[in-house]
């Protein structure tokens, strides 16, 4: 009867068993035979007693066996203190980078000509040149130049003619004084929503529970209702706001300056030589009511078209909606009431701080 030999698999096993033991005793020769090459690194006054005897006059040599080191140290010691200054150990650099520097510089140069690009748009181009990299290591280039993504802010579309006139009027009044901006008396209307507020809200919640009625802002068509505000103020504090009933129209428009304007300027303590600040809405330019401040003897601000961001009643309307909004008015007649009553409470602290 023949006798059968070992399984195929075991005679596997014992050759890799025997690669592996003849790879451990080839390191072990390598490194120790390479063991004087391998040498911790010199200290700090080793490299400075280097370079005195270079500034001495000593040549590499001299150097090397005087200090007994190596000539090559000698020379990179020295050849490190004329490139860099110093014998200090720079930092070493990492793990090689996926990006090259003419990729790195391309995806550089397409953020600050197209600033709205996406990083998967870029993250794409890249891997069209070759060079497959995860969106964050974009993104960290771009931080690396000082390129950073913030949400847009949304600003008046601004043509040649407004920039012209907003130049103009930055220029006319760069020479005012603190004093001349405290007589000015702000106004600007806005239309203020039932369920309209457009503000995040954080709520405590469990998993699986984000639809549950106490975790959602209640939200219906159109805002649910809304009323439009008229409002004035100055850095004495809020003036008079009014509810403007119905369409706004320069009668209307006419009949609520006759009402609160100068009431608002006597509370205020503006004097009579105030400054009353609107913008250039058709109703507020219209021939009737600019003949009605003449007849009155306000002075009215030559403003610059298209722009509301220049004037700081805006951050008092934001400031009111948030404040209404945590209130959860119920009805139109309970969103006026919040109304007055939180623009009552705005505090001069920040009137004053925003004409400033």
């Amino acid at each position: 009867m023949t006798q059968k030999g070992p399984p195929v698999c075991n005679l596997i096993s014992v050759q890799i068993q025997l690669l592996r033991d003849g790879l451990r005793c080839w390191l072990r020769e390598y490194w120790g035979a390479n063991s004087i090459m391998k040498s911790k690194e010199h200290t700090r006054q080793v490299r400075n007693m280097v370079l005195e005897k270079f500034k001495a006059g000593l040549g590499y040599k001299k150097i090397s066996q005087a200090l007994n080191i190596s000539r090559s140290t000698v020379q990179s010691i020295i050849r490190k203190w004329k490139e860099y200054g110093t014998t200090v150990n720079l930092p070493r650099q990492g793990h090689p980078p996926k990006l090259t520097g003419r990729t790195r510089r391309s995806l550089i140069r397409e953020a600050a000509k197209r600033p709205m690009v996406t990083l998967d748009e870029m993250q794409r181009a890249t891997a069209q040149v070759g060079e497959t990299v995860h969106r964050t290591t974009i993104s960290r280039a771009l931080h690396k130049c000082g390129l950073y993504g913030r949400v847009a802010r949304r600003k008046p579309l601004l043509k040649e003619n407004h920039k012209k006139s907003r130049l103009q009027f930055a220029r006319s009044h760069v020479e005012d004084t603190a004093n001349m901006w405290k007589k000015v008396l702000w106004s600007d209307e806005t239309k203020i929503e039932l369920f309209g507020h457009n503000a995040k809200r954080y709520a405590w919640r469990r998993n699986n529970t984000a639809h549950h009625s106490e975790n959602t802002i209640p939200t219906v068509k159109y805002g649910g209702g809304s009323i439009m505000l008229w409002g004035c103020f100055s850095s004495a504090g809020t003036g008079k706001l009014v509810k403007v009933d119905g369409k706004m129209d320069g009668a209307k428009y006419r009949a609520i300056l006759e009402e609160n304007l100068l009431e608002s300027a006597k509370d205020l303590r503006l004097g009579r030589r105030f400054t009353f600040q609107q913008d250039n809405d058709p109703k507020h330019k219209a021939r009737a009511t600019m003949e009605w401040f003449k007849k009155k003897n306000i002075h009215v601000l030559e403003w610059p078209s298209q722009s509301p961001d220049l004037n700081p009643i805006e951050n008092l309307w934001q400031d009111l909606k948030t404040a209404v909004h945590k209130r959860s008015p119920s009805n139109l007649t309970e969103l006026e009431l919040f109304c007055k009553e939180e623009w009552a409470r705005i505090s001069v602290t920040r009137c004053a701080k925003l004409v400033e």
